[in-house]
């Protein structure tokens, strides 16, 4: 059958949210449905999420977004999927069940057991495997306390009958009744039991964190066909046809291809990528080195590191202090004025991450003088999140010896001027903006619609880029070096400010 008149399903599933995008050969949307489902937060660190909901939503909008285009099941080439990572699913084989609420990426119930570890010295031998620093974050420390958690758990893992996750992998049982149990290398590089350089689950660390191999999901290529939606569930069978964690996809999606070339999202926090092509290259700044996605045998790997506080500075200048109604006024307020006036605001409300990772640091406004005004402020707390990404991006450079040519941005605060603009004169090179900013959803369609031969080559995705806005940096080298210099000298305020946590 012709692909000619076709279009790509694109499955995003969030942290809040499961939604679904359809797309056309141009990459253009036709359609989005989208459904935001319930946080359950069960003691004071914990996130969960019901895992039958995230399937019940996101199967939902997926019927939703075909039908609000037009179109039917046979109408859709391929499905991708991108998801919310290191969110952690357990469930019995034999029923297709969950045994336990679904443990988020955000919960830190297993920080005790990573300090352990780590007080054991085996912190290095996970870095070394799995490119990973030993946090809670990941998902094999909380395959572990499941398996310790729940009556019965780790007898019925032994003997074969219990499957563990990430929520692609949930999915994809799902969609094709229960036929296949898969990840690809780009959510397996996020477990802490995966071997980004052997490309297989690590037996050592299975043993180190007591996780039965029989659970673990096949690990297939980011890109290829895995098999087809079960009968009945959309009215004709869909090939589901690519996989890809989320912020992995949006470099995908941002035509982030060739070696050196590098995203940044800009979200609650902001997560940078940069593709070092077929070397894993170890960071020496706390940065995390990962799979961006497989491609037939072939990983591409990343560097990645993210920003805590970037967005949410907005939400804060707005909720916090109430200098501000809504999220959209700050940059008309911060664009009152020329710059500063020499105050800085450091949002290090939860600590510092990389390449500081500094838990004890907290928020810092400096430079405060009796004509600092609301309009300085926030246009501070604009700056704040363009200084913390530029040393995100110092930091990668270096590890890699590679030099940026241009950043490529999305995320909704990627839609502020000011902001992109400063972003650009602290880098020194082009900022640029793509027409199409749904760029998550966007990467999930074009690694399935590449095993479908929708789209021929990753040429065609290079050509189907487009660019929205270019902002080229304006400030001299020596005001950049400058700005930069007085940036750390506030987080050196900031540092340390707690004793101990809490």
């Amino acid at each position: 059958m012709t692909n000619q008149n076709k279009y790509i399903l694109a499955l995003d599933q969030g942290t809040t949210s499961s939604r679904a995008i359809v797309f056309n050969r141009q990459g253009h949307i036709m359609a989005v449905a989208q459904r935001e489902f319930e946080q359950h937060f069960p003691q004071s660190g914990w996130v969960e999420h019901d895992a039958e909901e995230i399937w019940s939503t996101q199967s939902g909008v997926a019927q939703e977004a075909i039908t609000r285009a037009g179109l039917r099941a046979s109408n859709i080439a391929a499905i991708g999927i991108t998801n919310q990572r290191e969110t952690t699913l357990v469930w019995d084989r034999g029923t297709g069940q969950p045994i336990h609420n679904a443990i988020v990426w955000q919960d830190r119930r297993t920080a005790e057991l990573c300090d352990r570890l780590r007080a054991e010295g085996k912190d290095e031998l996970i870095r070394e495997k799995t490119g990973l620093l030993l946090d809670a974050y990941f998902s094999g420390t909380k395959v572990k306390w499941i398996l310790d958690h729940v009556p019965g758990a780790r007898q019925a893992a032994e003997a074969g009958e219990l499957a563990f996750g990430t929520v692609d992998s949930w999915l994809v049982y799902n969609l094709t009744g229960g036929q296949l149990h898969i990840t690809d290398a780009s959510n397996a590089s996020r477990t802490l039991l995966y071997n980004i350089h052997t490309g297989d689950w690590d037996d050592e660390l299975l043993a180190l964190l007591d996780v039965p191999r029989s659970m673990l999901p096949e690990v297939r290529s980011s890109s290829e066909v895995y098999g087809e939606t079960a009968e009945g569930l959309f009215g004709s069978r869909i090939p589901i046809a690519g996989i890809a964690g989320d912020q992995q996809a949006a470099t995908f999606g941002q035509a982030c291809l060739e070696r050196g070339m590098a995203k940044n999202t800009y979200g609650t926090g902001c997560f940078m990528l940069m593709n070092t092509e077929q070397e894993a290259v170890p960071s020496q700044n706390q940065l995390l080195t990962t799979v961006g996605w497989q491609l037939g045998g072939e990983r591409t790997y990343a560097l990645e590191g993210s920003v805590f506080i970037g967005g949410a500075v907005v939400q804060w200048l707005r909720d916090g202090l109430g200098i501000i109604r809504s999220s959209e006024e700050v940059e008309r307020l911060a664009a009152r004025v020329p710059d500063t006036g020499g105050a800085y605001l450091v949002p290090a409300f939860t600590g510092l991450g990389a390449p500081y990772w500094d838990p004890y640091a907290r928020g810092t406004l400096v430079g405060l003088t009796r004509s600092t005004s609301a309009a300085h402020i926030a246009r501070a707390a604009l700056e704040a999140v363009a200084f913390q990404s530029a040393e995100l991006l110092q930091a990668m450079q270096s590890d890699s010896g590679l030099e940026l040519k241009e950043l490529r941005v999305d995320g909704g605060a990627s839609r502020n001027n000011l902001m992109m603009q400063f972003q650009a004169d602290l880098l020194g090179v082009p900022v640029v903006r793509p027409k199409v900013t749904e760029t998550t959803a966007l990467g999930a369609a074009y690694l399935a619609g590449l095993a479908v031969h929708y789209w021929d080559s990753t040429d065609a995705i290079e050509q189907g880029w487009a660019v929205d806005q270019t902002f080229e940096p304006q400030m001299s080298a020596d005001e950049r070096d400058s700005r930069m210099a007085e940036w750390r000298r506030a987080v050196e305020r900031s540092r340390g400010w707690i004793q101990t946590e809490g």
